[in-house]
C-alpha cells in the first residue's frame, strides 16, 4: 500500500515534471491560467488546490494526473 501523497510530494513531482519539460514556473503557471506566486507555492507544497487545478497544471505539462500519486 502507497502512503498518502502530501501537498509537498505532489509539488516535487510537478517540479520534476517540469524541470523536465524545460519550461518556467512562469510557463506552466500561464498555460494553467493561475498566478505564477500561487504556482510556486504549489510546487513548495504552501498552497492547497483544487482538482481543477490539478488537471489544468497536468495538461500544460503534458503528463497523467496519475503520474503525481505514484
Amino acid at each position: 500500500m502507497h502512503p498518502m501523497a502530501t501537498l509537498k510530494s505532489i509539488g516535487r513531482k510537478i517540479v520534476k515534471a517540469r524541470n523536465a519539460a524545460g519550461l518556467s514556473q512562469e510557463d506552466v503557471a500561464g498555460e494553467a491560467e493561475v498566478n505564477r506566486a500561487h504556482y510556486s507555492n504549489i510546487e513548495n507544497g504552501k498552497a492547497n488546490f483544487s482538482i481543477e487545478m490539478l488537471f489544468k497544471i497536468c495538461k500544460a505539462l503534458k503528463i497523467k494526473e496519475s503520474d503525481l500519486f505514484e
